[in-house]
């Protein structure tokens, strides 16, 4: 058999093909999205579930001319793959490669950027009445999956399009790709039926006909409304989105083109708010994947596609969400106050072991931040400590409870912020960049930095025990393999420590551009688990380190001690500048008239994309070397060049 993926470069190719070889084509497909993720990791299950509806929707919608927006977009990889990018999927994820996400900037087929959940249905939205403003005869497609729709803003969204505008439809069609609802009823040829026929324009003709024979009878109409709700509602639990406007469609099986293809042509030529049921299997056709969607959802590496993906090897190091969820279990043994919150992120957050123990106490509020953070605020109104695991990009999400339902209340609740810094393959979307400048310009609020796997251990139970707002930071993956203690040992309040100390005199306080040229006696002030490369630095320098532990409230008193006994102070933080940790010990020592040269170090004010996380770090000269060669460069100048930091943009 003559393959026909190699043939297609994009959707017009696909378009050409005759509707008898699709089913060749996603099976291509799949092996093709298998055989890349083996080989550069990736998510894999959501898109092993989605190349059917890729095809379909490429298939019978104009794209580019029409919009298909991805929501999430972690499911785009056969998207990617029949929009052009079939020959670049090697690079998957990695340093200069393509995105794992939609990127507006990476093709005109991603209409939409995404990767957090839920903004799908509003971005289409968008487009649909920016065609309608303009005139223009192109269709809108929102592809949210069920997990999604747990969030408000899918829901707000419905609403405004159901609502329509200035008294008049919105054409736009939402996909519900279900691959988890417990409420789907079985697929099979009955369904397949149905979902074509009230797709159609027989059954929208005749529908509009009786709307207007009965409406001069109100209460006839209103019986034949009531009668038609109650027949589609036996078979489909779609009356929900019918009253948001919304004309509901299926649930067809989402694998099966001969179902997809004639629904979808059927909708493409509707007019009005349509809402498209599809369920699908997470892994499809990857029998491992399949059976364990969950373990199968991504790769982190490369794997054999016939062993599956491969058993750890020996001791490892845990990483600092395992170790929250060892301290989150121990805990609440201690403490019966406590609750644990997650939205959607239990095996991300590492709650699984937490959940098992103190099932009661567990609460998976879905993909809902908002309401997990507030939530958390009212319990904590009623005597509970909650803490809610849930990564930083996603706390951006919930800010405005932060502040308003949390912080003004001044209610214990504790943030165990992960993915704090860079993260990696997942790029800019996911990048932990922002949290320490938005939570330390928040009154009541906290921000904890530890340094290691033990130091993040101890920070936690800090933080429990306070009687207000805290948030605890920590990167993904291990850190320096610190051995971490069993007890719940707490630091002590604002306080942070000096783990070098430089044996320059204390004097040697001159500037170096000066003109004796002297070296000045240097500290830095490490914020979070740089601390190590820090000291590397500092090694080589002869400059003392301090671990600062708190970024709100700053030690004061130590920042201070050091600009005293230091002729210059380096700040370091893998966190935004502007607002930063950094930030805080300059506003500290305009406060109290000190001046010092201080040089700080961070993430540059660009957008951390997608690659290995060390050679990110190293290429924006947050590694040993580089905070080495940039307090070189400031204050000891020497003949040596200045190596070029690539832009991490590429």
């Amino acid at each position: 058999m003559n393959k026909l993926l190699p043939t297609i470069n994009n959707p017009a190719d696909l378009r050409r093909i005759g509707r008898g070889q699709l089913a060749q084509v996603a099976a291509e497909l799949r092996q093709f999205v298998l055989d890349t993720v083996s080989q550069t990791g990736g998510h894999l299950g959501s898109n092993l579930g989605t190349v059917e509806l890729t095809v379909a929707l490429h298939y019978v919608f104009d794209t580019p001319h029409d919009r298909i927006v991805w929501d999430v977009g972690h499911q785009t990889y056969p998207h990617k793959i029949l929009t052009g990018r079939r020959d670049r999927m090697h690079t998957l994820r990695q340093l200069g490669g393509i995105g794992g996400f939609p990127r507006r900037d990476e093709s005109e087929y991603d209409t939409f950027g995404t990767a957090h959940s839920s903004t799908s249905i509003s971005a289409a939205l968008g487009m649909a009445l920016a065609a309608q403003m303009k005139g223009e005869d192109r269709k809108a497609v929102a592809v949210i999956g069920d997990g999604a729709m747990s969030a408000g803003m899918a829901f707000e969204a419905l609403n405004n399009a159901g609502f329509g505008h200035n008294g008049h439809t919105v054409d736009m069609l939402v996909v519900l790709n279900d691959n988890d609802m417990s409420i789907s009823p079985p697929v099979g040829a009955l369904n397949r039926y149905l979902a074509r026929l009230m797709s159609g324009q027989f059954y929208a003709a005749a529908r509009e006909g009786a709307k207007a024979v009965l409406k001069p009878v109100p209460p006839l109409f209103e019986l034949a409304r009531r009668l038609e709700e109650h027949a589609k509602g036996m078979v489909v639990p779609g009356t929900i989105f019918e009253e948001f406007g919304f004309n509901y469609v299926g649930p067809i099986d989402g694998h099966d083109l001969d179902s997809l293809i004639p629904t979808l042509e059927n909708l493409r030529t509707k007019k009005g708010p349509q809402f498209l049921h599809v369920v699908t299997k997470k892994g499809y056709g990857y029998k491992l994947a399949e059976a364990d969607p969950v373990k199968y959802h991504a790769a982190s590496g490369k794997f054999n596609p016939a062993e599956g993906f491969p058993k750890a090897s020996g001791p490892t190091k845990p990483t600092f969400t395992q170790v929250f969820g060892q301290w989150l279990c121990d805990m609440a043994e201690a403490d019966q106050r406590l609750v644990g919150i997650t939205p959607a992120m239990r095996e991300g957050s590492g709650m699984v072991e937490f959940h098992k123990r103190f099932p009661g106490r567990y609460f998976d509020v879905g993909i809902a931040e908002q309401h997990a953070v507030t939530f958390a605020a009212g319990l904590a109104c009623e005597g509970l400590k909650p803490v809610v695991a849930i990564y930083s990009t996603f706390l951006q999400r919930g800010y405005d409870q932060l502040i308003h339902d949390v912080a003004i209340q001044n209610l214990p609740v504790v943030f165990a912020l992960d993915r704090a810094g860079v993260v990696g393959a997942d790029g800019a979307t996911h990048c932990g960049a922002y949290d320490i400048a938005f939570v330390r310009c928040i009154p009541n609020c906290s921000m904890l930095v530890p340094s290691d796997e033990n130091e993040c251990r101890m920070a936690l139970t800090t933080a429990f025990r306070q009687e207000h707002p805290v948030a605890v930071r920590y990167p993904r993956g291990s850190g320096c393999g610190a051995e971490i203690q069993p007890e719940l040992t707490a630091w002590e309040w604002g306080k942070g420590v000096v783990r070098r100390e430089s044996t320059l005199r204390a004097d040697a306080r001159a500037d170096v551009r000066s003109a004796d040229g002297r070296t000045p006696r240097i500290a830095i002030l490490a914020f979070g688990t740089l601390l190590h490369p820090a000291l590397a630095a500092a090694a080589k320098l002869d400059a003392t380190v301090a671990d600062m532990r708190f970024a709100k409230p700053l030690d004061e008193a130590l920042v201070l001690e050091l600009a005293r006994t230091h002729g210059a102070l380096v700040t370091v933080e893998e966190g935004c500048l502007p607002g930063g940790a950094g930030s805080a010990v300059l506003e500290c020592l305009a406060n109290a008239g000190v001046t010092v040269p201080v040089l700080s170090l961070g993430l540059p004010d660009q957008f951390i994309e997608h690659g290995d996380p060390g050679k990110l770090l190293s290429l924006v000269g947050l590694d040993a070397a580089g905070i080495e060669h940039s307090i070189r460069e400031r204050f000891v100048p020497s003949e040596l060049p200045r190596p070029a930091l690539a832009a991490v943009n590429s």
